[in-house]
């Protein structure tokens, strides 16, 4: 079977310093995985060079087994890939649908064309979306009254807006209380099984890595230390070593041990 993202020799250099080296790994369609690291191991200018901010300085990516190493990430969008970011980034003038509306507009190539009907347009499908990730109740909102944890939603449900194959998301639960944390990546969990998308996250809470993430991967100072099942991982002496100075790598299931 094709992977869905495939990462060969993944490699940025800023100036004379490596912030990624050599990265190689693949998604599987329909699997969740966890891209894990201390603080400047590279996960942010790795997501950045898949999606097309930043061009590598060597290495190839690849969606879907078809080649989209430095294109802008506006192709790489409309190829299939759909991203959330660590600092939502909604419009804050408009409704809750309207903002989902809008990410459906410039799917269907609408953007010039909209005017003065926008509102009209696409949402019923918009609807749809809001009610997969529990919001459609929140429909006519404005975006400016809403609690943070329904912005991380409505994200996903832009994110979700272009029926992507692959979805990065750069740190789901930031800035999210406990419950929220839980409920969001439970979310997510089930989207990945019900419409088969691929996902690949950053994240630095290890209850929501090791409780969701099929499989996870450890970066450090712009290596990959390690790649599998969340058991390998935690037994892997060098992750121990470089991403908790030798502690045991903590899992939701050992509070209960």
């Amino acid at each position: 079977m094709t992977a869905v993202l495939r990462v060969q020799g993944l490699t940025r250099f800023f100036g004379g310093v490596r912030a990624v080296g050599g990265v190689e790994f693949e998604v599987a369609p329909g699997e969740l995985k966890a891209l894990i690291g201390p603080n400047g191991a590279g996960k942010s200018t790795c997501f950045n060079m898949l999606m097309g901010q930043l061009r590598p300085s060597s290495g190839e990516v690849f969606l879907n087994g078809k080649r989209i190493t430095g294109l802008p990430p506006r192709d790489i969008w409309r190829r299939g890939v759909g991203r959330t970011f660590q600092i939502t980034a909604t419009y804050q003038s408009m409704t809750v649908a309207e903002n989902v509306q809008m990410a459906l507009i410039s799917h269907h190539r609408r953007l010039f064309s909209f005017l003065p009907y926008a509102r009209n347009l696409y949402r019923e499908e918009a609807l749809a979306l809001l009610d997969v990730v529990g919001m459609v109740d929140q429909a006519d909102r404005s975006c400016a009254v809403l609690a943070y944890g329904d912005l991380k939603r409505l994200e996903l449900a832009i994110a979700l807006s272009h029926d992507p194959t692959l979805l990065l998301m750069d740190e789901p639960t930031a800035g999210m209380a406990p419950k929220e944390r839980i409920a969001l990546m439970q979310l997510t969990a089930d989207i990945v099984r019900d419409r088969g998308i691929s996902v690949l996250f950053t994240e630095h809470d290890m209850d929501v890595v090791f409780t969701h993430a099929h499989h996870i991967m450890v970066l450090n100072r712009g290596e990959l230390i390690a790649d599998g099942t969340a058991a390998q991982v935690r037994a892997n002496a060098r992750v121990q070593e470089v991403y908790l100075g030798g502690g045991t790598l903590y899992a939701a299931e050992d509070a209960h041990a």
